[in-house]
């Protein structure tokens, strides 16, 4: 696939910085935007954490799922919800539309980072905690990841350009 057409697919944990990065990634690389958290929340009429208070975490990750394999996304940032990797068959389905880059953030930053975890819409059973669930997380964001972007001390600039870099070496060493 040529790499204009070609989509970047953003995974990461709530807090990792999906949006914001996914934005200007966007702009960087000419490409348009779409946040699948977004998508759920205009399809519902809802935010996420409405959805969650009425019909549970698992009812969330089925909205997630439906949105995902309806997306068909080509020369696009799309920054996915944190749960998207529990669905194999919403991964493998935005696969085939480009790389998939997972921004990993330690679990002590994140916590830093959310400050609203009982109003931020995060699909998490109960009394799960935010440790507990980065814990369950990772090892699927590690699995469906092309790409892997450590975020450790590295600010928005450095880390968009990191995907850049990535993703062009990645996509030469494809065509050789």
């Amino acid at each position: 696939m040529n790499p204009y057409h070609q989509s970047l697919i953003i995974i990461g944990m709530p807090g990792a910085g999906k949006s914001t990065i996914g934005l200007l990634l966007a702009k960087h690389l000419a490409k348009d935007f779409v946040d699948t958290d977004l998508l759920i929340q205009l399809e519902h009429r809802k935010t996420l954490q409405d959805i969650l208070h009425e019909q549970g975490h698992l009812a969330l990750r089925d909205h997630e799922e439906k949105i995902l394999l309806n997306t068909h996304y080509t020369n696009h940032i799309i920054a996915t919800g944190g749960s998207a990797v529990y669905s194999d068959k919403a991964m493998q389905h935005l696969k085939k539309f480009g790389q998939i880059i997972f921004l990993d953030v330690a679990i002590q930053e994140l916590e830093q980072r959310i400050n609203n975890m009982n109003t931020r819409g995060i699909a998490r059973a109960p009394q799960q905690t935010f440790a507990e669930l980065y814990a369950e997380r990772r090892p699927l964001y590690l699995r469906y990841a092309d790409i892997v972007i450590d975020c450790q001390g590295k600010n928005q600039d450095q880390l968009v350009e990191e995907v850049i870099c990535q993703e062009a070496e990645d996509f030469a060493a494809e065509d050789a």
